[in-house]
């Protein structure tokens, strides 16, 4: 049985616009795009604090009111209390929280690593892209005594 699902991603992450001049050089592009990426990783980092990495699953259960997070270029982030899952994706530079995601589920309630997801503009509804899940890595919190 598959399902699908339209999940808008600009309502599930905080947006981001960077407004590069025009007359910048293409150094100064890469320079922006790394340190983009240095600050997306740092805002998982702080996601993740105080939480200790468990063994990676293939596939995670899901729920219609479940919370998902896209870090622009780096990680998807579900769930949220006690225990989270990160999913690095194998290509986490296709990952924009302004794009809606379409998955297509072959398990149900599960969210797979097989499960077929593309991405659309979603202004235009133009098809943008697709997302290669990678497992998924539960980080739990850890009880501070």
């Amino acid at each position: 049985m598959t399902g699908l699902t339209r999940v808008s991603l600009t309502t599930l992450t905080t947006f981001s616009l960077f407004i590069m001049p025009a007359y910048a050089s293409e150094s100064d592009n890469s320079e922006n795009s790394t340190e983009q990426q240095s600050e997306t990783e740092k805002e998982l980092e702080e996601l993740l604090e105080g939480r200790v990495a468990g063994q990676p699953e293939s596939c995670i259960y899901t729920r219609p009111n479940s919370r998902m997070r896209v870090i622009d270029n780096t990680a998807i982030v579900y769930g949220r209390g006690k225990t989270i899952y990160v999913n690095r994706t194998a290509q986490p530079e296709n990952l924009d929280d302004r794009d809606t995601m379409v998955i297509r589920r072959f398990s149900g309630s599960q969210l797979c690593r097989q499960d077929i997801i593309t991405t659309v503009d979603a202004f235009s509804g133009m098809y943008t892209g697709n997302i290669f899940l990678s497992d998924f890595v539960p980080y739990t919190r850890v009880d501070s005594d």
